[in-house]
């Protein structure tokens, strides 16, 4: 089941023409916001937030999209289930909430964990992606990854297990600070409401654990994304963006 949470505080909320709804889909729930009428794109977030970080673009482009914003399995309102944080297998899950909507063919925007699961639902629904962007991160596996994991910063890759899980109960807040000051371009543009609003959902029961689940997975996603290379380039000539910075 999906997760119920009455989350306090003065972020900006998603405006009132979007619902809300909890879809359950290749062994998760995953918890999804929909609003405007048009061409659909959906929205995929990162790690130490939640689909909540769309809300200004989901706003802007609902005046003429179909905006679909799910959390990602295991983060926010959504179901942690005990497996299934590979990649490969959340490009699945990303393709039962369309099957639910009856959506066949959508835009891509992309963040973070969300560039990674974005690129395995592009690679294995290659017909199902009209357009595509991604921020802020690369790819297991894809580029120069062995030399990205040598980068001491990223020490949280191989951070997980029950005992990391004990060193961070009740001080959820003080590891999401780190991400949220040393890997934005601006810490002081990440306003104080909105890391009590995102340290609160990631202090619910079982939702660190799934977020370190998310880094474990990345062996499997290089062994995945290679395989996803094998088989060729994503035809986005024309329809590809990456950004950098945050």
């Amino acid at each position: 089941m999906a997760i119920q949470c009455d989350i306090d505080t003065d972020m900006q909320p998603f405006p009132a023409r979007f619902r809300t709804q909890n879809i359950p889909t290749n062994g998760a729930s995953l918890h999804v916001r929909i609003g405007g009428q048009g061409p659909p794109a959906i929205l995929l977030h990162g790690y130490g937030e939640t689909g909540d970080m769309w809300v200004p673009l989901a706003a802007e482009l609902a005046h003429d999209h179909t905006v679909i914003v799910p959390d990602l399995r295991g983060m926010g309102l959504s179901s942690r289930p005990e497996s299934g944080y590979d990649k490969k297998t959340q490009g699945h899950d990303v393709a039962g909430v369309l099957d639910v909507l009856k959506i066949d063919r959508a835009d891509l925007v992309t963040h973070d964990i969300g560039n990674m699961v974005g690129y395995a639902f592009a690679a294995q629904y290659r017909g199902r992606v009209a357009r595509f962007v991604l921020m802020d991160a690369p790819l297991p596996g894809v580029g120069p990854w062995e030399e990205i994991l040598k980068n001491p910063l990223l020490w949280h890759f191989r951070f997980g297990g029950p005992d990391m899980e004990r060193l961070v109960a009740g001080r959820e807040r003080i590891y999401l600070d780190r991400f949220w000051n040393e890997f934005s371009a601006d810490p002081g543009a990440f306003s104080e409401i909105a890391r009590e609003h995102y340290a609160k959902l990631y202090a619910q029961p079982g939702a660190m654990r799934a977020g370190f689940a998310q880094f474990a997975a990345f062996d499997q996603d290089t062994v995945d994304n290679r395989a996803f290379v094998a088989n060729g380039k994503l035809d986005t000539s024309k329809n590809l963006a990456v950004l950098a910075g945050s």
